[in-house]
């Protein structure tokens, strides 16, 4: 005998305990005879135990079952791919159909009970006469999974899976096939691709620059024309903007274009990518693809930390205030007073300027409250040790960003031996010793001149052109430096973006970044970067675009308290997952939060939602919502607790911007081989599908072995269960209780 839901022997003998207990509680204090109370108390404890075993669900295996009994699954893929007519002129899903109807269901039915199974969004039994190619997406893993469920208990000898081996789902269909029976594949679909053209990838990068440029980067791929050029069409918000001509290298040879625009910050832009599609090119479907470009949210909040006047700060000052999607809170470390104390001059939003009196904030809730943090020419020991600590948290744990600059920041031991000496990108050891801070791989940019490195080349930081050749002569022609801090190497995981040149021309990082937990940190050790604003032209912005973008890079990794996750590139009519993360000001997770979402349709249609908490995360919650047409649906959340709002967030995503299902249409036969390995089967070709009924024989034995018997679900147990509970109750009257 064994059990469905076993559970360890230290859990079997705590359920006795405690039911022993209940048992013997219930009778303490009856004013009965001792032989009665105790007989009373056995009939209540042997009667709990019965009703566990049987939650336990006690079977018997049987390994001499019939073997006609053992089942077989017949799975076909009813996805739209399947409607494709490239298997010797027909349809995929009526060579499916011919399979099942002719061969596979006649030969499977003599020796096993075989049961015929589409899948496609979901999996449903059906006849092999109503066999369609309609639904939107293929989830395999998730179709796996259920067929487990379906069957559980009962001998299954295989699977046999009609599929031209797409999957987009959300489950690994090989982890999903690894815990069932044997699969084996028959893929229906040409493995090479006839006249196809495709739109493999369109993505937005994250905007820094202060004019909101974008890059729109593409990758597309040509099969069966040869090198004929591919026409790239650019659409925002459905109207054409731009296109190219691009040339791919050989037939099949992928080919990628970035494009820049200049999307509306105010409200989510669409940009669509497509190709013309060819008189003979059967899919069509997968020749545009779309992105979109979310509105900008709220403005950012910076907190500028001053060691001493100087030029250099308020130029910064300046520069960060003028762009609107930054708010700018700074304190400036005037001197003592005549009792020695410091002094402070602080700039700063009235609800946050109590906090900035003592010159940093000295709490989480009032740190974490900005998004980034610019420590500029600050000795080490204007900070505490604990304010010290909390600024590591801000980056490690809220997320945010860090900026060091400034000769003081970095003089003598500078932040070394201190709580943010990891997350800095620069070693500050060994600064001044042979080869101390030099960029071994980098050229000599020529002493205290700005040179890009190859990371720094594509790095949005450091882009003041509109390419890549206007972006190096828009660097060459920014003034040297006044000097440079040298610092040691960049460690393990950061990069420099930009060098300049030491004393005896060596390269020295002058620009570097690294990620330190959640958040983001990063390095600038020149000195008056302020002539790139006074010795240049008044119309040249490189001064202001660069300092914007380093801000705008640090704070995108910082989350509100109340924030969410959307999906990249959800499809129409699907379960559509929301993921939100809920915290208090001091970014501590509200566990017992109440979180409801908000969506609003393309048509105005607005659904709400309540998103139930993840098990294990207790910031995390998780709504599904439906989205029945393709377009931009707002989604807003709203944390509470009773009534009280704990905070809010909102955002947008684009349904339907990729058609999935289309996507290189051809027989994927890796994700075959991955199901069929996983499980212990094997890939079988259309042609021999004759043979799987000897394959499935060699599964029986497996099968009747895992043949199971409830043992709990009969009669008999009822009626025990009954006895039980009658022979207590007449026990009781028989004693003089109700």
């Amino acid at each position: 005998m064994t059990f469905a839901n076993p559970l360890p022997v230290w859990a079997i003998a705590g359920l006795a305990a405690a039911a022993a207990a209940v048992a013997w509680f219930a009778y303490r204090d009856v004013p009965i005879a001792p032989a009665r109370r105790a007989a009373l108390s056995a009939l209540r404890f042997v009667t709990l135990m019965w009703i566990a075993v049987c939650l336990m669900r006690p079977m018997v295996r049987s390994a001499d079952g019939n073997p006609h009994d053992a089942l077989v699954a017949v799975m076909v893929d009813g996805s739209r791919s399947m409607g494709l007519a490239d298997v010797d002129g027909a349809r995929r899903i009526d060579r499916a159909r011919q399979l099942v109807s002719g061969e596979l269901l006649p030969a499977l039915s003599s020796r096993f009970r075989a049961e015929l199974l589409r899948f496609g969004d979901r999996l449903s039994p059906v006849d092999a006469a109503s066999l369609t190619a309609t639904d939107r997406r293929t989830e395999l893993g998730a179709a796996l999974q259920a067929v487990r469920d379906r069957y559980r208990g009962r001998p299954v000898a295989g699977i046999v899976l009609i599929t031209d081996g797409g999957d987009n789902g959300s489950v690994d269909a090989a982890a999903a096939a690894a815990a069932g029976p044997p699969v084996y594949a028959i893929g229906l679909g040409p493995r090479a691709a006839a006249r196809d053209r495709e739109i493999v990838s369109v993505t937005a990068a994250d905007s820094v620059l202060s004019d909101a440029m974008v890059d729109i980067a593409v990758s597309a791929v040509s099969h069966g024309f040869g090198a004929a050029p591919l026409e790239l069409r650019l659409l925002e918000n459905g109207r054409a903007i731009d296109h190219r001509r691009v040339t791919p290298a050989a037939d099949g040879a992928p080919v990628s274009e970035v494009f820049r625009v200049a999307p509306d910050r105010d409200v989510p832009t669409v940009y669509t990518v497509e190709i013309p599609a060819a008189a003979d090119e059967p899919v069509a479907e997968n020749n545009a693809r779309s992105t979109l470009v979310p509105a900008a949210g709220r403005p950012r909040r910076v907190l500028l930390v001053q060691g001493a006047p100087g030029f250099e700060h308020s130029f910064l000052r300046r520069a960060w205030a003028a762009d609107r999607g930054l708010e700018i809170d700074s304190v400036v470390r005037k001197g003592r007073d005549d009792s020695g104390a410091e002094t402070f001059y602080v700039q700063a939003a009235q609800s946050r300027a109590g906090a900035l009196l003592g010159g940093y904030p000295n709490t989480r809730d009032a740190l974490f409250a900005y998004d980034a943090i610019v420590l500029a020419n600050v000795d080490p020991d204007l900070l505490t040790s604990g304010q010290l600590a909390l600024t590591r948290a801000f980056v490690a744990e809220r997320g945010g960003g860090v900026l060091v600059l400034g000769a003081r920041a970095f003089q003598r031991q500078g932040l070394r031996d201190t709580p943010l000496e990891d997350v800095l990108p620069l070693d500050s050891t060994d600064r001044g010793g042979p080869g101390g801070g030099v960029v071994q791989s980098a050229a000599s940019p020529g002493r205290n001149r700005v040179l890009l490195t190859a990371a720094g080349e594509s790095h949005p930081v450091m882009q003041l052109g509109t390419g890549a050749e206007s972006n190096e002569k828009r660097w060459a022609a920014v003034p040297p430096l006044a000097s440079i801090s040298p610092l040691g190497t960049a460690k393990p995981g950061a990069q420099v973006l930009a060098v300049t040149g030491g004393p005896g021309g060596a390269p020295r990082a002058l620009v570097a970044v690294q990620r330190f937990g959640v958040g983001r940190s990063m390095v600038f050790t020149g000195e008056a970067s302020w002539r790139w604003r006074m010795l240049l032209p008044t119309s040249d912005q490189s001064y202001e675009r660069f300092w914007r973008q380093a801000v705008r890079w640090l704070v995108q990794s910082a989350p509100d308290p109340v924030s969410l996750t959307l999906p990249a590139a959800p499809a129409p009519g699907e379960g559509i997952p929301i993921v939100v993360d809920a915290r208090d000001g001091a970014y501590a997770p509200l566990a017992d939060a109440a979180v409801e979402v908000r969506v609003t349709s393309p048509t105005g249609r607005v659904d709400v939602v309540q998103a139930a908490p993840s098990a294990g995360q207790g910031a995390r919650f998780q709504a599904l919502v439906r989205a029945a047409e393709p377009g931009v649906y707002r989604v807003a959340v709203q944390a509470r607790r009773g009534q009280a709002p704990l905070g809010a967030s909102a955002g947008s995503m684009l349904v339907g911007g990729v058609d999935p299902e289309m996507t290189d249409p051809r027989l994927n036969e890796d994700t075959l081989q991955r199901v069929t390995r996983a499980s212990g089967g094997a890939i079988v070709a259309a042609a021999n599908a004759g043979d799987l009924p000897a394959r499935l024989d060699a599964a029986l034995p497996a099968a009747g072995a895992q043949s199971r018997r409830d043992l709990w679900h009969t009669g008999w147990s009822f009626a025990l269960l009954t006895g039980l509970l009658a022979a207590e109750w007449l026990f009781r009257r028989a004693s003089g209780l109700r």
